[in-house]
């Protein structure tokens, strides 16, 4: 891996940030050099938030991309988006549980994972964002998922640390849905 980089986006109040925080502490605490980029609209729960993380092994020239390698897509308004400038080659993983289309490209490698259903079935509904980021690392392996989990435990505030064990149950489902597809 030279250079990855990723936009994660959907709805404010889905995790989207937060998933891009614990990518971003991974890489770091791995070694790697890392950008992490916030953006979301003025609505905040409801509205659009996405973030940028670029991990690379190398110093980073511009925390800016135009082309993502990977986009984990929360919701439709997110594939809509950035389903056209995926590059060739590149990964689109896409929340089906909340899109009522198909991925159009064929020149992308792309997943809809039912990252809602699967959460609910592990009892888990608020963390969709946790089963779409096992997916990533299973088809884009940056970083083990045990160093992501690593940083999740040694950076989430200790107000959620009861919430840790979800949150790996919710990794794990992802990566087991990306692995067998």
């Amino acid at each position: 891996m030279e250079e990855t980089s990723i936009i994660i986006s959907g709805f404010g109040g889905q995790g989207t940030l937060f998933a891009g925080q614990v990518l971003a502490y991974a890489s770091m605490d791995k070694g790697l050099e890392v950008t992490w980029i916030p953006s979301y609209g003025p609505e905040m729960r409801g509205g659009t938030a996405n973030c940028t993380v670029i991990v690379s092994q190398k110093p980073i020239g511009s925390p800016l991309v135009r082309y993502p390698d990977v986009v984990l897509a929360m919701n439709l308004p997110s594939v809509d988006k950035y389903e056209s400038i995926v590059p060739d080659e590149g990964i689109l993983i896409a929340n089906s549980s909340l899109m009522n289309r198909e991925i159009e490209r064929k020149n992308i490698n792309s997943l809809l994972i039912p990252a809602n259903e699967l959460a609910e079935e592990l009892g888990l509904s608020r963390m969709a964002n946790m089963i779409m980021v096992g997916a990533m690392i299973a088809l884009k392996p940056i970083l083990p998922l045990e160093s992501v989990k690593k940083a999740l435990e040694d950076h989430i505030p200790e107000r959620h640390q009861k919430t840790l064990p979800m949150n790996f149950k919710a990794m794990d489902q992802g990566f087991e849905f990306a692995s067998n597809q």
